[in-house]
This record gives structure tokens, C-alpha cells and sequence, in this order.
């Protein structure tokens, strides 16, 4: 895909970021741990360097990660509150939420300026089931988005994610969905994409298996390609892996993998993916799970040191999956605690620099990256009318 992005500045969205709208001073938080953990309004007023962890020499390092992460937010990578909220009868996430680990009290004390809203169905569901279950998971973000004015604002790509969280909302991008929410139809792809779909996990479809791609999957990456809807890669098979690198123009994702040398996970992945991954320009998103990722704040940052030694500072960011039904390290309890994440990384020595791409710089580019090569494939593709009984019999 180098060829669609000769043109692109990569480094364009770091410093793209105005200073966000206080948040009302109510919203602090106590944590049981730590004691009081001030809210984003409370670190707002205070003046925020871009330079804060390398200029604060004195603070100690979660200090310092709560300056830096004022004036940058965490991008998170996958969401399960849509799944979670489905269960509940009644909600408001501006009051907190106890039934669920992500509210909007929490948000802000993590300074969580965008959130990928994961869409996938429980197992067995295909055909028609699945593609009603995915349109009623992407009326329920709206629903509740809508429900949330002060907090939430839904987002399509990475301009409107930087507005959001200029405007002090919390960014909501529709995605990752399930392969099958497609029903094996690329009109369903593009009706889902009308509605806000942004990403898609090439797994648990006829055409995305353990034996990689058919031709169809290839076509549905190609139309993926087209309309700007990202491919997540997270628990697809080594051969699906292999041709997605192969045959995508635009920056491919795992939504929720880390690295499977320090933790066999079949989820996590392994050297020589990250390393392709490097060098395709894509990026990992190291999930908040002790099962991927290991028990303590510490076995998290060490996936972190070791997917940026491998794939790249420009390669690697964060994936909270709060609400997606794992236990978490500890101290990573919910979806308040990425400034202890972000203090750990301090006291390894991240420079700002890296610290800003793992955050925030590498999805918005990632974003940007799919939106310029959707730009370039409409100029040579027209809407793609095969079908999967044309291609793969």
C-alpha cells in the first residue's frame, strides 16, 4: 500500500490537538487503591505541556502521567459496553455505572478520548441472524450516544475523533464487527458502513477460515479497502493473517493481540507477524486482559516494550477491552486506570514522543492512512457486485 501513501504526513495528527473543554468540576473519582484520583476537569485547569513526562523530572510518575495525558488522550481500541448495555434495563453513564466497567466518570479520569465500540455476536450466529443482531448493536450505540449529549459524540474517522475530543466528548467509532455480520453479501458491507461500521474482523465467516481467504474474502478486503473500513486481524488464522497483508492497500489492525512469545495466548501473535506488521505500517493493540497479557500493570507494559521493539513505535497502541468479559491485571481495573499504565511506562524511560503515538498518534493515523486509500481506490473501483457463489462456487 506504500504507493497510496507517498503523500501522506503520518506525524500530521499528533500535534493536531487544541486543548480540550474542562469537564465539570464534579466529576472526580476515588480509588480504592490510590485515594483520590482527580477527574480531567481537575488536570485541565492545570497548564499541560506536550512535553510533560520528560520536562517534570521532579514528580513522581504517575503525576507526570496524569499531566501528559491532559493535554493527550487515550484512544482505546476496543469497547465491549455495547454488549454489556444490552443486559442492562436501564443505564446513565453521566451519574456511573456500577453493572459495567466503563462510565463517563471513568472515562474521564482515564482521559479516554475515543472508544472503538466492539459490535461482535455471540458464537453460532450467521446468515441473517447475524447481520439483524449487528444493525441492532449499531442502533444501540446511537441510541445511547444520543442518550449521552454532554459525554459521548459519534465519530466516523479521524478528523471527527480530534473534534469530539476537542469539544470534551468522548469520541464512539461503530466497530470492530464480525465477519459474519456480513451474511456473505458486500450490500450488507456497504449499508453497515452507511450506518457507521468502521471495522471488521476477518473471522468466523465461510470466506475467512483457518485456511485463510477465499477469492471472496479477498474481494470483501478489497471493498473494505474502497470504503475506508479497517480490517482487524485479532484471533484470525496464520493464513487469513498472511494474504490480508498480501492483498490490503490500506493499514490492517489487531483490535485486541499481544505478543504470544511472552504469553501463548492464540490471540497474541507472534514475531514474525509483528514484524510484517512493522513493515506494513499497521498496528497492535495490546488488550487490558490478564489472560493475554499477564496478571500485574507490569507483564502489560512489558508486551508494550516488546511489540514497539519489534514492530515499531508507530506500531503499537492500547486496547482496554473493558466490558468484553475478561479479568484485568491488576490495577487495571477499569476504564480509570490508564494513567497508572502510562505512569509505568514513565518509569521505564518511553520518551514523549512514543508515548504520544501509543495513545492517540498511532490510531488517528491508522485512521487517516484508511481514508486516504479509500479516497484513491474510488478513483480506479466502482462498487464491487460479486457474489460468493461467483468466486468461490
Amino acid at each position: 500500500m506504500a504507493d497510496l501513501q507517498d503523500e501522506l504526513d503520518t506525524t500530521a495528527e499528533v500535534a493536531e490537538l487544541a486543548p480540550p473543554a474542562a469537564w465539570p468540576a464534579s466529576e472526580s473519582m476515588t480509588s480504592a487503591e490510590d485515594g483520590p484520583v482527580a477527574g480531567a476537569g481537575a488536570e485541565a485547569a492545570a497548564p499541560a505541556s506536550e512535553d510533560a513526562p520528560e520536562d517534570a523530572p521532579a514528580a513522581d510518575p504517575l503525576t507526570r502521567a496524569r499531566a501528559f495525558l491532559a493535554g493527550t488522550p487515550v484512544a482505546d481500541g476496543c469497547s465491549g459496553l455495547a454488549r454489556a448495555l444490552r443486559h442492562l434495563p436501564w443505564c446513565d453513564l453521566e451519574l456511573g455505572e456500577s453493572a459495567v466497567e466503563t462510565d463517563l466518570p471513568r472515562l474521564r479520569a482515564g482521559h479516554v478520548g475515543a472508544l472503538f465500540w466492539s459490535l461482535h455476536l455471540p458464537e453460532g450466529l450467521a446468515g441473517d441472524r447475524a447481520v439483524a443482531a449487528t444493525v441492532e448493536r449499531l442502533d444501540l450505540v446511537t441510541t445511547v450516544v444520543d442518550a449521552h449529549p454532554e459525554g459521548l459524540r459519534r465519530a466516523h474517522g479521524a478528523a471527527e475523533i480530534a473534534d469530539a475530543r476537542n469539544c470534551g466528548r468522548v469520541a464512539v467509532v461503530p466497530g470492530p464487527a464480525g465477519a459474519a455480520a456480513l451474511g456473505d453479501s458486500l450490500g450488507v458491507l456497504r449499508s453497515l458502513h452507511t450506518l457507521g461500521l468502521r471495522l471488521l474482523t476477518l473471522t468466523g465467516a465461510s470466506w475467512a477460515s483457518e485456511r485463510g481467504l477465499t477469492r471472496f474474502g479477498e474481494e470483501v478486503l478489497r471493498e473494505m479497502n474502497r470504503l475506508g473500513v479497517l480490517a482487524d486481524l485479532s484471533g484470525a488464522s496464520d493464513a487469513t493473517v498472511d494474504r490480508a497483508l498480501a492483498v490490503s492497500r490500506a493499514p490492517l489492525l489487531f483490535t485486541r493481540s499481544a505478543a504470544r512469545a511472552l504469553r501463548p495466548h492464540p490471540s497474541n501473535v507472534t514475531d514474525a507477524v509483528l514484524t510484517a506488521l512493522g513493515a506494513a505500517k499497521g498496528l497492535c493493540l495490546v488488550p487490558l486482559t490478564a489472560e493475554q497479557t499477564g496478571p500485574t500493570i507490569r507483564d502489560v507494559a512489558d508486551h508494550l516494550d516488546y511489540v514497539r521493539a519489534l514492530a515499531g513505535a508507530d506500531c503499537v497502541g492500547l486496547s482496554g477491552t473493558y466490558d468484553c468479559g475478561g479479568a484485568h491485571p491488576r490495577g487495571l481495573d477499569d476504564a480509570s486506570r490508564y494513567p497508572h499504565l502510562v505512569a509505568e511506562l514513565i518509569s521505564r524511560g518511553w520518551s514523549t514522543a512514543d508515548l504520544t503515538l501509543l495513545v492517540w498518534g498511532n490510531v488517528q493515523r491508522v485512521l487517516r492512512d484508511a481514508e486516504f486509500t479509500a479516497r484513491a481506490v474510488r478513483q480506479r473501483r466502482t462498487p464491487s457486485t460479486a457474489r460468493i457463489t461467483d468466486l468461490d462456487g
